[in-house]
């Protein structure tokens, strides 16, 4: 559970960082705006992504060893 946590906390604030910088950028472009409403919007996203990232973790792993008996 611990390492599930802990993998959980560094994925969503990995994506939700990366993510929240591109959307931003792509409905504000580069302004002087810019990085406060990219850290708003990185406030916003983390919590979610991390609540997402927990519950859907165990689904995708499964998935993901389903697809895998299938490559080469």
């Amino acid at each position: 559970m611990k390492h599930r946590l802990v993998s959980t906390f560094f994925m969503s604030f990995g994506l939700s960082f990366v993510m929240s910088c591109w959307v931003t950028f792509l409905n504000l472009g580069w302004s002087d705006a810019f990085l406060g409403q990219w850290m708003e919007a990185f406030r916003l996203a983390w919590p979610a992504a991390a609540i997402a990232a927990f519950f859907l973790s165990p689904v995708v792993q499964k998935i993901t060893g389903i697809f895998a008996k299938y490559l080469p």
